[in-house]
């Protein structure tokens, strides 16, 4: 068993691409013209860190409850969590991308973090 896909809500597609794969880094796995449950046209798109076995799936809001979550899917909590080999490196080349980050990195326990916005407004962890 494992988690194929985790969904974030965006306003469109081609910004959210740019952002997860110039800024992030990511890998577009997949962009595929699909339909709605209700016939309309929409994008099938996948975003992946280079190697990983989970992916974004992102979809662009589709009417306003939609619109609603984007940038609140986890109602300002971080929750998502993008872990790197090399933090420093990392930081300052998602930073000099435009990426924004709302913490200074620090020190935990567990590694070093800092906490940035995704296109979207949500947050994310950078931990290594």
């Amino acid at each position: 068993m494992n988690l194929d896909l985790i969904t974030i809500v965006v306003d469109e597609y081609d910004p959210a691409i740019d952002f997860f794969v110039h800024a992030l880094g990511f890998e577009l796995t997949d962009d595929s013209p699909s339909l709605t449950n209700d016939g309309r046209p929409k994008r099938w798109v996948v975003v992946c860190p280079p190697g990983a076995a989970t992916g974004v799936l992102l979809v662009r809001a589709d009417g306003e409850r939609q619109a609603a979550v984007v940038g609140e899917q986890v109602a300002g909590r971080v929750g998502f969590f993008l872990r790197v080999e090399d933090f420093e490196s990392a930081h300052a080349r998602m930073t000099a991308a435009g990426v924004r980050f709302v913490t200074e990195p620090r020190t935990e326990p567990y590694g070093r973090v800092a906490v940035f916005l995704d296109i979207a407004g949500n947050r994310w962890d950078l931990l290594g």
